[in-house]
């Protein structure tokens, strides 16, 4: 049994008057306020997506860009959640900052980043990334760790300097949030919960029993 490992919930709370009235940019300051305390991959969320038959994964994603389209990151198209999206092009992402006490949660729908935006991030990754993305079959069953490292080897011979092409089944999504829910711990378990839903051109905030 793990129920004795339990806290209190005291850093701080969360109002309606200190809510920027967009969640996008109430997320960015969350999200600064994460990186400016050194939390460890401050811009990682869980992505949760569904397959056809309605069965959820989840999976940890590296957030790279928040604008006012939504929530952008990138991956193979052919991976377990690119052909969940393809199947149901819906999602989920949380964003647990355990450290301040703070979590996000996102809802709405995802599309794909255009092949240009994608190129212009995929060549702005480090080398050895890039030439990974060419590696992995993405979420497909392999006999051992020794073809990967082959084919990176390969690989790296074929592309001995910077000019690494990206693969024509990777790229990027955005998820245009429908819904955002801001949570902070409170003494009690008595936590803010403040959810932004759109309401025409604008958001609509409530607040939420913890």
């Amino acid at each position: 049994m793990i129920s004795h490992l339990r806290r209190e919930y005291t850093q701080s709370g969360l109002s309606e008057e200190n809510l920027q009235p967009d969640p996008q940019e109430q997320f960015k300051q969350w999200l600064q306020e994460a990186i400016d305390a050194e939390l460890t991959e401050p811009n990682a969320g869980v992505l949760a997506t569904v397959d056809s038959s309605g069965q959820p994964s989840t999976r940890v994603v590296l957030l790279k860009g928040v604008d006012n389209r939504g929530f952008s990151f990138f991956t193979n198209y052919e991976s377990r959640k690119g052909r969940e999206l393809a199947a149901n092009p819906r999602a989920a992402m949380t964003f647990p900052w355990l450290e301040m006490e703070r979590q996000v949660c996102i809802t709405g729908s995802v599309t794909k980043l255009s092949r240009e935006e994608s190129e212009n991030y995929f060549k702005m990754r480090p080398r050895g990334s890039r030439l990974g993305a060419l590696v992995s079959r993405q979420s497909e069953i392999i006999a051992s760790r020794t073809i990967l490292e082959t084919r990176l080897a390969d690989l790296d011979k074929q592309y001995p300097g910077d000019d690494i092409p990206m693969p024509q089944n990777w790229g990027g999504y955005v998820l245009a949030p429908n819904a955002i829910e801001f949570w902070q711990g409170r003494p009690s378990r008595l936590h803010d919960r403040l959810l932004y839903t759109r309401a025409a051109d604008s958001w609509k905030i409530q607040r939420l029993s913890p």
